[in-house]
């Protein structure tokens, strides 16, 4: 490849994140949270820039008790369903180390092992 010339792998790369650019991602990381928003902007170091972003929160030990008591009282059967938790927070960046999952909805799945 002379001086100057694009690696086609490299290329590649760019076009596909230019592609994702303003597209809805779901980051999911290590401590369970899920980020879904906007993307915007990442860099070298993986971090990524969401836009419009909501968090989604495993629910609390508590939150499942309650809803399982709730469940029991009201003569119901079958399983309990607890929602996860969510709060809007906007602006968001999501340092790459604590990534472990990156969707799409936009493709079937570009899930990434980081």
């Amino acid at each position: 490849m002379a001086d100057g010339e694009a690696n086609p792998d490299s290329v590649q790369a760019v076009q596909y994140l230019d592609d994702l650019l303003n597209k809805t991602l779901h980051l999911h990381i290590t401590d369970g949270r899920m980020f879904v928003g906007q993307l915007k902007c990442t860099d070298n170091e993986r971090n990524i820039i969401l836009a419009m972003t909501h968090e989604y929160r495993q629910p609390s030990q508590a939150d499942v008790k309650l809803a399982a008591e709730r469940h029991e009282k009201g003569g119901l059967s079958g399983n309990v369903k607890v929602g996860m938790r969510k709060r809007f927070l906007g602006l968001v960046v999501v340092p790459g180390q604590y990534i472990e999952k990156v969707e799409s909805c936009w493709t079937t799945s570009i899930t990434s092992q980081i």
